[in-house]
């Protein structure tokens, strides 16, 4: 049957535009047009706003790197990937993708909205960059053929130039660092005399030794990404991670040293601009975690005599509990209002958040010269998650976090006081959405110091603004002395409006604005009178006016239609998706779908089925959103909460879960829009695990496309998404959870695809492979797609190209284009 018969009227036309592919035997496959044409659209510049609020730096990202930067030759070292070539980092930082190259920048003044473009040489590689506390400039570094440089752009002139003589060292980040307002930068370099590389035949052959001399002690699957194998990772990690601290004058190019060169890690400088904190790894190194939680010591260079004082030293921390913190002190950093004062925290519970005790933590604080005791200024009965400080005063901000139970505390404290019983702000469960209070604005001093911005006694918060009709953020302005609230701003409900900086005074801020047919833009909103809105909700009529002019990219997509659906599971639990429908859709008309959701945790079940996310946002379609351009309905970021006490909630993951799919497939399908016959599902992760579990578990799906899954929860025996129970203590948890022991009742197709050099260790590699070899070998239908050089997220042109392809291939053989289903008894 052709699909034109299956979908007619308009939804034909787009439909004949993406002929459907035939499968290949080797090499890369493209889906058709207009899917490739939309994949291969630029995206628009993203802005950032100078800490004066003068300028608006424009930042222009690439969709999609080349398979030839993404397959750039690199090494596994203690979770860090590192390029021999260019003894640059090949990772991004979070480690679940690939460093990519920015392809540009521009500068656009505020006041008159003139636009001036930044001239970069051809082929330059540029980091993501960032501003001078002061506003006149901007560093980035630039990587090229054998090393990465630093380069400093201009305001004034809209030029950017290279700083001759230093050649950064950005394998554990932190390589650029403001000093003095904008006039200095701290960086770490590549030590001038590091010499080659050590080869790894140069390295003592030895075993692979790793032992444990008893003692109980958890470790997380997910601390042993790409850890070190051996003495000659060892030496390799030495090599690459090896940092000089120097100083450069940015007028002069004139470069002072300090210290000796070490494995640098973390950089964190005083508001005084002279103290500066860094950790310093050292061996012991550990084979069972990553760098993070490798012996450091955690030291203080006074850049004035060039001093270097040791505050702590921490031994290996490869036995944290799963979800807890290691002991002794952790998190250091600075008094934000202080010349130089450190603050951080120490373990009460050991560490362990299953420990009862009325206190986890004490919060410690010492100022320079770091000679006298520190003072012990508080201990928070939830783990200490930071202190926001206002420009002036003893009353911090302080953020406790209770994982288990998903809860925030934020109280005020006096530490002139260490005695004086905290005052209570805000106290709620992080799965609410409707009431929570948003978040501080925070500003960047003169000396570079980030602090609560406070316009005379009243602070600012900014937020989602959740709602059952989805997210209209809103800027708040709180009053310290009274503890009372005031709305300033919401976003209006026919469009997407979040403040991003506020101005002095706070009468104008700066707002980025879309909506389903406008791509962001930038817009100064004035505050106005204050008003009254139409859901009865105090404001203030505001004013805009336009700063940036950035043109719709992708015009070819904008006959997407999408809606709000909300509805409840079986046991009265509220859910909601959002719903696509393609270009061309004819309202009544019953087509394909594809449904696909990530499961989230919920301690609350009131909580779980809280609306979030907005219809009035401008889609860049991307992934399993692009099959719309197919003539696909999307069943889109479907609700599939699993709701409990995380200490039991799994026990029920899977009636859960087959709860949530049967509520979204019977809501869709009441709508008119969806043919319960032609289904299908995907997911990503911990999707991937969901959309093989419900093609075990249910009939609602003709065929699951499950990417970077995790198949076999054995494989991760002390823990996964909010489970902390080890195997062996939950093991029919991890059974039931594993599609892989359920690959007998897998009937429906499955596609896997999995990167090859995937870097998260809950989804390694061997997952997919083996729940492929079980579905082949017990005689399902599927089929396997390792995408070369990819990690968790994949990021070359070529492999987002191949998964589009794979899955609109799939999809359209046995879910667009199956015969009709058979009754089972499944």
């Amino acid at each position: 049957m052709s699909r034109q018969r299956l979908l007619p009227g308009a939804v034909a036309l787009a439909i004949t535009l993406c002929t459907t592919p035939s499968f290949a035997a080797t090499g890369y496959n493209k889906p058709p047009e207009p899917i490739l044409g939309t994949m291969h659209t630029p995206l628009p510049p993203s802005a950032l706003a100078d800490p004066s609020n003068r300028t608006l730096l424009m930042v222009q990202q690439a969709q999609y790197p080349s398979i030839k930067r993404v397959a750039e030759p690199y090494l596994k070292l203690g979770g860090v990937r590192v390029e021999p070539r260019t003894h640059a980092r090949h990772d991004a930082s979070n480690g679940y993708g690939i460093r990519t190259c920015l392809e540009g920048f521009s500068l656009i003044d505020i006041a008159s909205g003139k636009e001036r473009k930044i001239a970069l040489p051809a082929g330059a590689c540029p980091g993501m960059p960032g501003w001078s506390p002061d506003g006149k400039r901007f560093a980035f570094n630039n990587t090229v053929a054998d090393h990465v440089e630093l380069w400093i752009g201009d305001v004034a002139s809209a030029s950017a130039h290279r700083i001759d003589g230093v050649v950064l060292n950005t394998i554990l980040d932190s390589e650029i660092q403001w000093l003095d307002g904008g006039n200095t930068l701290l960086v770490k370099q590549v030590p001038a005399n590091l010499g080659n590389a050590p080869s790894r035949s140069e390295a003592p052959i030895a075993p692979e030794i790793k032992e444990s001399l008893g003692g109980k002690g958890e470790s997380s699957t997910y601390e042993s990404r790409d850890t070190l194998t051996g003495p000659e990772d060892e030496a390799l990690f030495d090599y690459y991670t090896t940092s000089q601290l120097a100083k450069v004058d940015i007028a002069t190019g004139k470069i002072t040293s300090y210290g000796k060169p070490a494995a640098i890690a973390g950089i964190d400088i005083a508001p005084d601009g002279k103290h500066v904190l860094f950790e310093t790894l050292k061996r012991p190194y550990s084979y069972v975690t990553t760098w993070e939680r490798f012996a450091k010591d955690t030291s203080v260079l006074d850049t004035g005599d060039g001093s270097v004082k040791v505050i702590d030293t921490s031994p290996v921390a490869d036995r944290v509990p799963v979800g807890g913190v290691p002991t002794g002190p952790r998190d250091f950093g600075w008094r934000a209002n202080a010349p130089a004062t450190l603050i951080w925290a120490e373990a009460l519970d050991g560490g362990d958040w299953k420990a009862s005790v009325p206190n986890r933590d004490k919060v410690m604080m010492q100022a320079a010269p770091f000679t006298a005791k520190a003072t012990e200024v508080m201990r928070t009965p939830q783990r200490f998650s930071g202190m926001s400080w206002l420009a002036q005063g003893d009353e911090p901000f302080v953020y406790e976090y209770d994982a288990n139970k998903h809860w925030v505390r934020v109280t005020r404290i006096d530490v002139a006081s260490p005695g004086k019983a905290p005052k209570v702000v805000w106290d709620y469960s992080t799965d609410e959405k409707y009431k929570a209070p948003g978040s501080l604005v925070m500003q960047r001093q003169p000396n570079g110091a980030v602090v609560v911005q406070e316009d005379g006694g009243k602070v600012y918060l900014r937020g989602n603004g959740s709602s059952p009709q989805g997210d209209r953020p809103f800027l708040d302005r709180y009053d310290l002395a009274s503890g009372k609230t005031e709305r300033l701003f919401r976003s209006s409900a026919d469009a997407y409006e979040r403040v991003g900086s506020v101005l002095p005074g706070g009468t104008r801020f700066l707002v980025s604005k879309q909506s389903p047919v406008d791509p962001p833009n930038v817009f100064m909103a004035t505050l106005g009178a204050a008003t009254t809105a139409a859901d009865g909700e105090a404001a203030y009529a505001n004013s805009t006016t336009p700063v940036t002019h950035i043109a719709d990219p992708m015009p070819q997509v904008r006959g997407v239609k999408k809606r709000l659906v909300t509805y409840k599971r079986k046991d009265g639990v509220d859910l909601s998706f959002t719903l696509y429908t393609p270009p061309g859709y004819k309202e009544g008309t019953r087509i394909p779908a594809v449904l696909y959701a990530y499961p989230l945790d919920y301690a609350d079940p009131s909580k779980a089925g809280q609306v979030s996310g907005s219809q009035k946002t401008f889609d860049f379609l991307r992934g399993y959103r692009l099959l719309l351009l197919a003539g696909y309905a999307i069943i889109d970021n479907a609700a599939f909460p699993i709701v409990g006490d995380p200490k039991s909630a799994y026990d029920t993951y899977m009636d859960q879960l087959v709860a949530d799919a049967q509520a979204a497939v019977d809501k869709a399908v009441e709508l008119g829009v969806v043919d319960r016959d032609r289904i299908g599902v995907t997911g990503h992760s911990h999707g991937a695990l969901m959309t093989a579990n419900l093609l075990a578990h249910t009939n609602l799906f003709r065929a699951g496309v499950a990417t970077s899954g995790s198949y076999n929860k054995t494989l991760t025996p002390f823990g996964f998404q909010n489970e902390r129970r080890s195997l062996w203590a939950a093991t029919p948890v991890y059974e039931q959870a594993s599609a892989f022991f359920h690959a007998d009742k897998i009937k429906s197709p499955l596609l896997i695809m999995h990167g090859m050099d995937d870097a998260n260790p809950g989804t390694e590699p061997i997952q997919g492979p083996k729940l492929f070899q079980a579905i082949r070998g017990l005689g399902g239908t599927t089929r396997l797609v390792m995408l070369p050089y990819e990690p968790h997220w994949y990021t070359a042109m070529e492999s987002n190209e191949q998964e589009v392809y794979e899955m609109l291939t799939w999809f359209d053989r046995y879910v667009r284009n199956a015969p009709a289903p058979q009754a089972t008894t499944k």
